[in-house]
Order: C-alpha cells, then sequence, then structure tokens
C-alpha cells in the first residue's frame, strides 16, 4: 500500500508534461476495408521473426535453426519459427457471423484451447505443422504470437515440441528520477447510460478527484493527482433494435445525443481542475475495431476547450514526465483470456514478453486491415502498462531479460467496483481507492 505524506505545505496541484504518443503508431486516418488481413500477418511474422529468432539462438546456442516449417525432417533436434494458430471447433464462425441479425455483439466463443478437438501449428510462408507434447499443454498460447519452438519431427509428421522461446521484451528506456510523489489516476467503466447518466457514485468520484471532498489527508492526496485517464466504455448506448433500417426506432440518435451531452457536461466539470485523457473502449460510441480512434471533438466539446484534455486511441500511448504509458481499454486481455484461463495481469505481462499487445487480432479479435505495418507489436517496453474494463483490481511488475521492468495494472470497471486505482509515478507503486457511495 502507498502511504501519503500530510505535510504536504499546500494543495496546489501537481502538474506533469503530458505527450500523446500515438500519432504514427494507432491512429490510422481515414479507413477503408478493401484489402485482405493477411498481409496483416505477414507484416507481423517480418517485424518480429527477427527478434525470436535471436532470443532462440541464444537460449538454444547448439541447436540448428530450421529456416522454414515446411523444411523440418528426421529426428534431429531442430528449432523453426512462425506464427501459431490455434484451431478449434469452439472458435466462431465469420460465415455464422455475417448470417446472423446480431452478428457484431457475438464475436466470441469461450475456452478455444478447452475444445476436444483443439490443434496449434506453427505456420509461416511455406505452411503450417502441429506442434504436439505436454510443452505445448502448458504454455500459455493463443493464436496470432510469433515464437520459436524446439523439438523433433514425430513419424506422423507432426512436431514433438521440447520448449518454446519467444522474442522477449523491447528495449526500455531508463525510468525517470522524480523528486516528489505524484499520482495518476485510472479510471474504467464508467457505464453512463440515458436512463442513468449520473449517478451517485460518478458525483463523489468526481468531488474526490477535484479535491472537494473527503478528509484533510484525501485533499491532499487529491492535490498530488497530476493527470486522470478514463480508460474505456464511459457512455453504453443500447443497443439499436433488430429490423429495417429504416425502422425510425434504429435511426433515433436522441437518446445518444442527449447522453453525449450529459458526459460531455459531467466531464467537464473533472477536465477544468485535472489535466484528463479519454480512451473509448467497447461500449462506447466508436468503431469497434481495433485500434479504435479517438472520441470525435463533438461528442465532448465541452471537454476539448480545455488544454489538459486530450481524447486517445485504443490502445494508446501516454508519456508523463519522460514515464512511457502503455493503455488499453481492455478488449486485448479480454480476448486472450479466450485461450487461458490464467489471471488477466499474466496475459497482460506475458503479451509484453511476446512483443505484442493484440495477438488474436484479427483472428477472433476485430482489428484494421493494416498493410504496411502492424501497430500492436512493441519495439519499445513502457514503463507501465495498464488494462481497463476488469473484473477486479490487480497488480505485478513484469521483468525482461535486460533489466526491463513493467508495472502491469487491471483497473477495474467503476460501475462496478466504485475504485479508481491511483499510481505513484515516483515508486510506480499503486493501489486502488474506492469511493463510498
Amino acid at each position: 500500500m502507498m502511504s501519503v505524506d500530510a505535510t504536504y505545505p499546500s494543495l496546489n496541484r501537481a502538474s506533469v508534461a503530458a505527450t500523446d504518443d500515438t500519432t504514427n503508431v494507432f491512429r490510422t486516418g481515414r479507413r477503408t476495408y478493401g484489402q485482405q488481413f493477411d498481409e496483416l500477418y505477414s507484416q507481423r511474422l517480418r517485424e518480429l521473426k527477427p527478434a525470436a529468432s535471436e532470443a532462440a539462438s541464444q537460449r538454444w546456442p547448439q541447436v540448428r535453426l530450421t529456416p522454414t516449417v515446411l523444411n523440418v525432417e528426421g529426428p534431429e533436434p531442430t528449432y523453426i519459427v512462425g506464427t501459431v494458430f490455434i484451431d478449434s471447433g469452439s472458435k466462431p464462425s465469420t460465415l455464422q457471423q455475417v448470417e446472423s441479425e446480431r452478428w457484431v455483439s457475438n464475436l466470441h466463443g469461450s475456452g478455444y484451447r478447452e475444445a476436444s478437438d483443439s490443434v496449434v501449428f506453427l505456420e509461416d510462408e511455406s505452411g503450417r505443422i502441429r506442434l504436439v507434447g505436454k510443452n505445448v499443454e502448458k504454455a500459455i498460447l493463443a493464436s496470432g504470437i510469433i515464437m520459436a519452438a524446439l523439438g523433433v519431427e514425430t513419424a506422423e509428421g507432426d512436431f514433438e515440441v521440447a520448449d518454446l522461446c519467444f522474442a522477449r521484451m523491447a528495449p526500455q528506456s531508463p525510468l525517470p528520477e522524480m523528486a516528489e510523489d505524484k499520482y495518476v489516476a485510472l479510471v474504467s467503466g464508467l457505464a453512463m447510460t440515458p436512463d442513468r447518466p449520473i449517478s451517485l457514485a460518478l458525483q463523489l468520484l468526481a468531488e474526490t478527484l477535484c479535491g472537494t471532498l473527503g478528509s484533510n489527508q484525501t485533499q491532499q492526496l487529491a492535490a498530488r493527482i497530476a493527470q486522470v485517464v478514463l480508460v474505456g466504455n464511459t457512455m453504453v448506448l443500447p443497443p439499436a433494435p433488430l429490423g429495417h433500417a429504416e425502422d425510425a426506432r434504429a435511426n433515433d440518435r436522441t437518446p445518444a445525443a442527449k447522453l453525449a451531452k450529459q458526459a460531455d457536461d459531467f466531464l467537464a466539470d473533472i477536465a477544468a481542475n485535472i489535466p484528463m485523457a479519454v480512451m473509448p473502449g467497447a461500449d462506447d460510441p466508436a468503431d469497434i475495431s481495433l485500434p479504435q480512434q479517438p472520441l470525435p471533438r463533438s461528442l465532448l466539446m465541452q471537454c476539448a476547450q480545455y488544454s489538459g484534455f486530450q481524447s486517445l486511441t485504443n490502445p494508446a500511448m501516454l508519456h508523463l514526465d519522460g514515464l512511457q504509458f502503455l493503455g488499453s481499454s481492455g478488449q486485448n486481455v479480454d480476448d486472450l483470456r479466450r485461450y487461458s484461463q490464467e489471471p488477466n495481469k499474466l496475459l497482460a505481462a506475458a503479451s509484453l514478453g511476446w512483443r505484442h499487445i493484440a495477438p488474436t487480432a484479427p483472428d477472433t479479435l476485430w482489428c484494421y486491415p493494416f498493410t504496411t505495418h502492424d501497430p500492436f507489436v512493441l519495439h519499445a517496453t513502457p514503463h507501465v502498462y495498464f488494462v481497463g474494463n476488469q473484473d477486479k483490481f490487480d497488480s505485478m511488475v513484469t521483468s525482461g531479460p535486460d533489466g526491463q521492468h513493467t508495472r502491469v495494472i487491471m483497473v477495474p470497471r467503476f460501475a462496478d467496483s466504485h475504485q479508481v486505482v491511483l499510481l505513484n509515478m515516483r515508486t510506480l507503486e499503486c493501489t486502488a481507492l474506492e469511493i463510498a457511495a
């Protein structure tokens, strides 16, 4: 738990230098969907295969590399590098999704690797080979991961795996030194609805963040909050009724416009006091495909008047006083849970070791069909990786082979937990502050 110094001489608001680092990474500009997804997989393999190969050569220095998966022959140990693909009958059928009237809201199955017909392949430009053995069964794997596998070919033509190796965490910049405690407040899942836009808990949250509520100690802590980040699902719009597109109910935007106005009014009160960044989430009025683009200025016009307000992408990168933050509204980690029963914080930490935060896109996670690069590949390891809209608060520090250290944070849904996560930028310690309603 963090300790709060009760001797701050004043309640002047702490400040940080904030930079949105998504300009050339997650922002896509105008989107077109005429291209295919195969080029995204090719780009991913091209970007990550060198790192995975280098890590494998260091891990297994006495073993030779077989250049392509279909060139594996004989019982001599070797290692291969490629893209994981998990085939399972429980995975969603694209054709069934398209044929269904509610296909957009039925994107996922569950327990892809638990199904009796689940098969793990490793594939590259030459083809694919089936991976077998206990080392495959116990590993945290998902479709789209780039990895190296050490093993031998079996009589059946499969590849029996003895060990696995991933690209490992990307390089990380030095952790900046800070002379005083400053905090970042992470909040997700406010879940404002047309029927109940501003709950009592939300009102208390705003007053707590702005330092107008609570004990003297609480107000002193609030004064040290230098940045607020809303990590998705700020607004929840009801689904449009089924039926013809010309149905008046399906085209009635009045409830959505009213909710956006109420949300803007509420958030502007916070933005007037504290620098605030807003990320879209699965339930917000935003494109469902990752990376989700910033919420339109027209939705949050009052907030946009304040210089400390930022509308970010999802995922997003943010630099605060030299501290590098990577954030997600949760869809990428939730989809990984379909492949593994490990806690979400471990899945998020594992993705840093894969150097890829959304490997299951586009297989079981909607994303834009990039053709020139894969924006979800990590070329630098963040100091902090936060994931929103989780069932409960959780946190850990994950470390890399070259001294990398990342604080991984699961940010709970505020509508369910009434909790806001406070991160100390100097120590990277974090805690959940409960807002009693």
